[in-house]
């Protein structure tokens, strides 16, 4: 399948915004080389059309967005019906796919990693609208959950009933060896200091505890293929694009010894890159057979197969 390049076009920041000029989330290294420019996929209405920088250490080969809006600046970015804070409904359990059970381990996010036997207290970092939250409230687990978004957070505690927090790690209301297991799923790859919340979250673990981490996978044939049109890119939303090689060594740093990094399949991500493509010059045949949903899934088993998926699922553990 053709790839597309990404145009290296960096251009100077643009006026209107205060800046972060950041080293290496990672390694603290300034040594980084220009990678591409992308645009905002769903830019503000109220704001200019901006392109972003990315950029890859040349000490580490992390990929992160470089300068980017500050730890303030970049709440203007996410509209205020941003769609993983809206309050969802928990997923129905399901049992393993067909497939799952051919390939002999899950292939999406969320299953077949939580529950293992046994509940305990459990903090969601990036909780959204608390759909997962409540799923696990469901099943017996303590939970706790942490956004950036008031109204977010309103919603989990005033319609769902839960307990949740404003704010990011660390935070003033956890304490440390208060959890059983920390989840982020899809919120890594939005703060502007990675690795400082990682050690947090290893010390918010019991000794023995589990840290789970999901995030888009910048090495993927998605990426690829897809470039400025990829769903997992989203600038300037996302600040850290890792591969598997990366969020190990990221997670490693923090302390936590890394279990598992593996790949999962996101089909709906896959129909997403191919409507986005089908807008632009580029567009071609295949996009448009992507489009539909069952040749989107076989593409994303496929890819999955192949090693190759725009997803990435991470389990480590804080040592006993």
């Amino acid at each position: 399948m053709q790839s597309r390049a990404v145009a290296e076009l960096p251009s100077p920041p643009a006026a209107g915004l205060r800046w972060d000029d950041s080293p290496c989330p990672l390694c603290a290294a300034s040594d980084a080389e220009p990678l591409f420019e992308a645009a905002d996929p769903t830019p503000p209405a109220d704001e200019p059309a901006r392109r972003f920088l990315v950029v890859r250490c040349r000490q580490c080969q992390l990929t992160y967005t470089n300068p980017r809006p500050d730890a303030d600046e970049i709440q203007r970015f996410y509209p205020s019906d941003y769609r993983p804070h809206r309050p969802r409904k928990p997923a129905h359990t399901r049992g393993p796919h067909p497939f799952e059970r051919l390939l002999g381990r899950p292939t999406s996010e969320r299953r077949g990693v939580l529950p293992w036997p046994g509940v305990g207290r459990l903090l969601d970092f990036g909780c959204g609208g608390g759909g997962f939250l409540q799923r696990m409230a469901d099943l017996g687990w303590d939970v706790t959950g942490l956004d950036t978004s008031p109204a977010a957070v309103r919603a989990v505690t005033e319609d769902l009933g839960l307990k949740a927090h404003v704010g990011t790690l660390p935070h003033s209301q956890l304490r440390p060896c208060s959890f059983e297991v920390v989840t982020m799923w899809h919120s890594l790859e939005h703060v502007h200091d990675p690795l400082g919340v990682l050690r947090e979250a290893y010390h918010l673990l019991v000794p023995g505890g589990r840290l789970v981490v999901a995030c888009p996978n910048i090495e993927s044939w998605a990426f690829r293929r897809y470039a400025e049109s990829w769903f997992g890119l989203d600038l300037p939303r996302h600040l850290t694009h890792f591969t598997p090689t990366t969020l190990g060594r990221m997670l490693q740093t923090a302390g936590l010894r890394v279990m598992d990094v593996r790949g999962v399949r996101h089909s709906g991500w896959l129909r997403a890159s191919a409507r986005r493509a089908i807008a632009t010059p580029l567009g071609d045949w295949l996009d448009r057979v992507f489009q539909w949903k069952p040749a989107a899934k076989v593409a994303a088993w496929a890819v999955y197969a192949a090693g190759q998926s725009d997803s990435l699922l991470a389990v480590a553990e804080r040592p006993a």
